[in-house]
C-alpha cells in the first residue's frame, strides 16, 4: 500500500513495472476500496483509517473517466467493500452505507421498466444504461451486496430487484438441470446461448445460489435447491477425470451438447464452493468431489515452471478429446507429463484468486496440513516471480522462468489486494479469525456477517417437477459480453 500511496494514490490500479497508473475502474480509487477490508483484518488501523476517510470523499454521481460503469463489478468491489468494512469495524462508520447507497442509486438505473434482469453496464453521467446482452455472472451476483445494502438502509427496494435477477435466472428453461447457459437478454429475459461452465461468464452465478441462503437464513429453497441440482447434473455430466493422471474436471459443455475439456483459473473457485455448499446440505460426496477438484486446480499450480498456474488449460479425458482447439505436439507432450495442457494465449497469469480461494476453504474445512503448504509454496513463487520494480505484477507466461520487465503484464488491480492478499493471510491466521461459520465472503472475498447456520439448506430435492428442458443443439441469438475485460489483456502475443 506505501508504493500505491507514492505511485497511484486515489486512481484504481498501479502499473507495478513503469510506477505509475491506470483507471480501469471509473476512477474512484478501486484499489484503496477493495483492501479496506484486507486492511482491517490485517489489524492495518491507521490505514483503514486513512481508506475509511478516502471513501467518504468519493463522488459515485459521476464516472472519472469516458468508461461505463459495470453494474457486476462495482458491486463486488465498491458496493461489497463499503458495507463490509461497515460490519468488520463494528458498525462505526456510517459513512460507508451512505456511500454505498449513493453507488447503488446510480446503478439502480439498470432495471429498466418491468425488466427483472438488469443490463450489465450504465452511463452514470447520464444515468442511461447500455442496452446490450449481458451474462448470468454479471446479472446473478448481486443478492449478497444488495441485500446487505437493504438491511441497513431499511429499503427493501435494493434486495428484491437482486433477489428478482437470480429468481428470473433460475426459472428459465435450462440445457440441464440447475445450470443456467452463460448470455441473457435482459430486455426479454432469455437466454442468448445453452453453453455450460462454473467458469466465467457465470461463475458467481452459482456461487451466490448457496452463499446467499446461507447469508439470510431465507426459508425459501429456491436458491439452495437449484445450487444442489446444478451441482448433481454437473457430477452427473461435467465432471471428468483426464487419461493421463487421473485428475478431476468439471469440464464445459457447448451449445450442441458436445463436452468441451477446458478449465481456467477462473473456475478453480467451484471447489471452495462445493465445500461451503456440501457442509450446509451435509452432503459429504458434494465435499469429497470438492476436495479431487481442488487437487486438480492445484495440479495447475504444481506443474509450470514458476509454480504458478495459468489463466486457462484443457485436457483429454474419460469423456473425450475435444477441447476447442488444435493440439500441438508440445502440447501433448505436456499433457503426457502433468494431465493438462495451458492453452494458447492464455499462458499468462493475472494476479488471480480463485485457486488460494480454494484452498483457503478446503484448509478450513479438513484442517490438512497439505494446503499450508500449498500456500506457502504459492507465496514463495510469487515472491520469486511476481515481485516488480514497484509492488507485484502478473506475468505472461508462467512457464518463462526468466525474470523481466517485459514478462510482467504492467497492471496490478484491485483484487491482488482484496482477495489474494486475505486468502493467503487467512490460511496462514487463526482459523477462529473471520470463521466460514460466521461470515459469508461475497466474489471479491469480502465477508459479511451471516446469522447462526440452520441445520441444513434446500428441501432437499434435486430437479424437481418445475424443471424445463431447453432444446439442442441451440443456435446463439446474441454476442456475449466479455468475461473479465482487462484492456491490457487484448491483442497481447504471449
Amino acid at each position: 500500500m506505501l508504493l500505491r500511496r507514492k505511485y497511484a494514490w486515489g486512481h484504481d490500479d498501479m502499473t507495478p513495472v513503469t510506477k505509475s497508473f491506470t483507471d480501469s475502474r471509473n476512477g474512484w480509487g478501486a484499489t484503496i476500496v477493495d483492501a479496506l477490508t484486507t486492511l482491517y483484518i490485517m489489524g492495518e488501523e491507521d490505514l483503514f483509517e486513512e481508506a475509511v476517510a478516502f471513501v467518504g470523499q468519493i463522488d459515485y454521481n459521476i464516472s472519472h473517466t469516458t468508461d461505463t460503469v459495470s453494474v457486476f463489478e462495482t458491486s463486488i468491489r465498491y458496493l461489497a467493500a463499503a458495507l463490509s468494512a461497515y460490519e468488520l469495524s463494528g458498525q462505526k462508520h456510517p459513512i460507508l452505507v451512505t456511500k454505498a447507497k449513493q453507488v447503488a442509486d446510480k446503478m439502480s438505473v439498470a432495471w429498466v421498466g418491468s425488466n427483472t434482469i438488469p443490463f450489465g453496464e450504465v452511463e452514470f453521467n447520464s444515468s442511461t444504461p447500455q442496452i446490450a446482452t449481458s451474462n448470468i455472472a454479471e446479472a446473478g451476483t448481486l443478492t449478497l451486496e444488495w441485500s446487505t445494502l437493504a438491511k441497513y438502509t431499511g429499503n427493501d427496494t435494493y434486495r428484491r430487484l437482486a433477489e428478482g435477477s437470480v429468481r428470473t435466472i433460475a426459472s428459465l428453461p435450462d440445457p440441464l438441470p440447475g445450470l443456467a447457459p452463460q448470455g441473457i437478454d435482459p430486455s426479454t429475459s432469455t437466454f442468448t446461448d445453452a453453453y455450460l461452465t462454473w467458469g466465467g461468464g457465470s461463475d458467481s452465478y452459482f456461487e451466490y445460489l448457496i452463499k446467499y441462503p446461507r447469508l439470510t437464513n431465507t426459508n425459501d429453497n429456491v436458491f439452495a435447491d437449484t445450487w444442489a441440482t446444478a451441482v448433481d447434473s454437473s457430477i452427473k455430466r461435467l465432471a471428468v477425470t483426464s487419461t493421463v493422471g487421473n485428475h478431476l474436471y468439471l469440464a464445459d459443455q457447448d451449445d450442441t451438447g458436445e463436452i468441451v475439456n477446458v478449465g481456467s483459473h477462473l473456475a478453480c473457485y467451484m471447489a471452495g464452493n462445493w465445500i461451503l455448499g456440501g457442509k450446509l446440505l451435509n452432503n459429504a460426496t458434494i465435499v469429497d468431489y470438492a476436495l479431487q477438484l481442488n487437487d486438480g486446480c492445484w495440479n495447475t499450480y504444481a506443474s509450470t515452471a514458476t509454480g504458478i498456474g495459468p489463466e486457462a488449460f484443457a485436457y483429454f479425458s474419460n469423456k473425450g478429446n475435444y477441447t476447442g482447439q488444435t493440439v500441438t505436439p508440445e502440447l501433448q507432450t505436456f499433457f503426457d507429463q502433468h494431465g493438462f495442457f495451458i492453452e494458447t494465449g492464455s499462458e499468462y497469469f493475472y494476479l488471480r484468486p480463485e485457486v488460494l480461494e480454494s484452498n483457503f476453504y478446503a484448509w478450513r474445512a479438513t484442517g490438512d496440513t497439505k494446503y499450508l503448504d500449498r500456500a506457502a509454496s504459492a507465496t514463495s513463487s510469487f515472491q520469486k516471480f511476481l515481485s516488480a520494480p514497484a509492488g507485484f505484477g502478473g506475468i505472461w507466461n508462467v512457464s518463462d522462468t526468466v525474470k523481466s520487465d517485459d514478462n510482467f503484464i504492467d497492471d496490478t488491480e484491485s483484487f491482488w489486494f482484496a482477495e489474494v492478499m486475505k486468502y493467503l493471510y487467512l490460511t496462514f491466521d487463526d482459523p477462529n479469525h473471520i470463521s466460514i461459520d460466521e461470515w459469508v465472503f461475497n466474489t471479491e472475498a469480502h465477508p459479511f456477517q451471516a446469522p447462526p447456520p440452520k441445520a441444513s439448506y434446500g428441501s432437499g430435492t434435486i430437479g424437481g417437477s418445475a424443471f424445463k428442458q431447453m432444446s439442442l443443439p441451440f443456435k446463439p441469438t446474441g454476442p456475449l459480453p466479455a468475461v473479465s475485460p482487462a484492456p491490457i489483456l487484448k491483442g497481447h502475443k504471449v
